[in-house]
């Protein structure tokens, strides 16, 4: 009996492993995106990125993902930008309209479009009511700063005294001309022909005008130069 059993025993065995054999082949031809081996998650190279019957797979990005997003990040480093305005620093405040810039490190006189701040310095005149502060201003906020300057198509590239001819502006964008316009500290002021904001200088000096602000005030110059 004991002899019988030994080759049933052994042919059971076989059964098991040929079964198992079966099972191995067929989990290796399975169509199946996801499979178990060795305790280890295995994901088919068909997979997209995203939740696999409940398992994240996001670690495991498409190739042709990375590569897009990479060449994505170069065509946006490749927009150009605009470049910032060129500023030029203030070397010297000769008074409230006038002001000598340093341009590529040549010193260049300069003149204020459309204002005109009393006298202190010219030869031929006393100095003028207000001409002091207008002065004292102007170096205040001027001196030694980096400024934005822009020419006017309607005004010529210099005046008759070789001086530029252009409109300033501070570190902090505003227009230094409409500025002292604006606080009575000069006058608006066309030559000749009419420059492009002179409707907002004549708008600040009116403003200015009707509340008595520098120059304007009755107990400055009222007005007068």
């Amino acid at each position: 009996m004991m002899l019988a059993k030994k080759p049933l025993k052994i042919l059971s065995v076989a059964l098991v492993s040929l079964l198992c054999l079966a099972g191995v082949l067929l989990s290796n031809n399975s169509s199946s995106p996801v499979s178990f081996r060795n305790n280890q998650l295995r994901v088919s190279p068909q997979q997209q990125v995203g939740e696999v019957e409940g398992v994240s797979v996001s670690s495991y990005p498409q190739q042709s993902q990375v590569d897009n997003s990479s060449s994505l990040d170069q065509e946006d480093n490749s927009v150009s930008q605009e470049e910032g305005a060129q500023t030029y620093q203030v070397m010297k405040v000769v008074d409230g309209d006038t002001m000598d810039v340093n341009i590529d490190g040549q010193v260049s006189r300069l003149r204020v479009i459309g204002i005109d701040t009393p006298e202190t310095v010219d030869p031929r005149k006393s100095v003028q009511c207000f001409g002091i502060e207008a002065s004292n201003k102007a170096k205040e906020i001027l001196a030694g700063q980096y400024v934005t300057i822009e020419s006017d198509p309607t005004q010529g590239d210099k005046d008759k005294y070789k001086r530029l001819l252009r409109y300033v502006y501070l570190p902090d964008g505003t227009d230094y001309g409409l500025f002292m316009v604006s606080n009575g500290y000069a006058h608006e002021y066309t030559y000749n022909i009419p420059y492009e904001k002179q409707s907002d200088y004549r708008q600040a000096e009116a403003d200015a005008r009707s509340n008595n602000r520098g120059l304007w005030s009755p107990s400055t110059c009222n007005g007068n130069k």
